[in-house]
């Protein structure tokens, strides 16, 4: 069975910066997409907050390379005005999450939002996990 995975930025920022201790599992969650096993899902909104902080670690060009690799490992899903008035409505603290399980709301199938930041997404209609949590399913 393959999984789909909303994954938060906060994710695909310990796995390009290699931040300890959570890259082990967002490295897993990434080579689970390479083998097949998962699709990724990811905000378009996402790229600028994952560009700002992964070129603090690692320069504006590599930050490039980067983007665009993440861009052909992921499928990426647009926000557009319907997502910004749902997120309004969401009943979010942070508003950026809202924003991002706004635009997870519209794929269909969609298995679980992948977070380190849950209590971030209490309100949540989808199954919201950590990385690590995700990982311990056992039919992967």
């Amino acid at each position: 069975m393959v999984h789909k995975l909303f994954i938060d930025s906060d994710v695909v920022i310990d796995f390009f910066t290699d931040r300890t201790p959570f890259a082990n599992a967002a490295s897993e969650i990434f080579e689970l997409s390479e083998n097949g096993s998962v699709i990724i899902y990811l905000s378009a909104v996402s790229i600028n907050n994952i560009y700002y902080i992964v070129r603090k670690y690692l320069g504006h060009k590599k930050t490039l390379e980067i983007i665009g690799l993440l861009t052909e490992m992921t499928e990426l899903v647009g926000t557009n005005k319907k997502e910004i008035l749902q997120a309004l409505k969401n009943n979010f603290k942070d508003f950026e999450d809202s924003i991002q399980y706004s635009s997870a709301l519209n794929i269909n199938g969609l298995d679980a939002i992948i977070t380190r930041n849950i209590k971030d997404y209490k309100n949540s209609k989808i199954a919201v996990m950590t990385p690590t949590n995700f990982l311990k399913l056992k039919d992967l």
